[in-house]
């Protein structure tokens, strides 16, 4: 029982973020989550290109 009373001790001194600061940080990883899709979608895209045209190139004889 020790252990969850100090367990509940050290909750109440938690400062806890306010509502505007967790939907900062959310919108914040949001942000860049859309921002990292995006960046890999043209990395592979551009990728894919180049190994598919490389591809028909050496299956060409060229």
């Amino acid at each position: 029982m020790e252990y969850f009373r100090e367990a509940w001790e050290e909750l109440k001194r938690v400062s806890w973020p306010t509502r505007e600061e967790v939907l900062q940080g959310t919108q914040t990883v949001l942000l860049f989550l859309l921002i990292m899709t995006l960046l890999f979608w043209v990395m592979d895209t551009v990728f894919r290109a180049g190994l598919t045209n490389g591809l028909f190139r050496l299956a060409s004889g060229g």
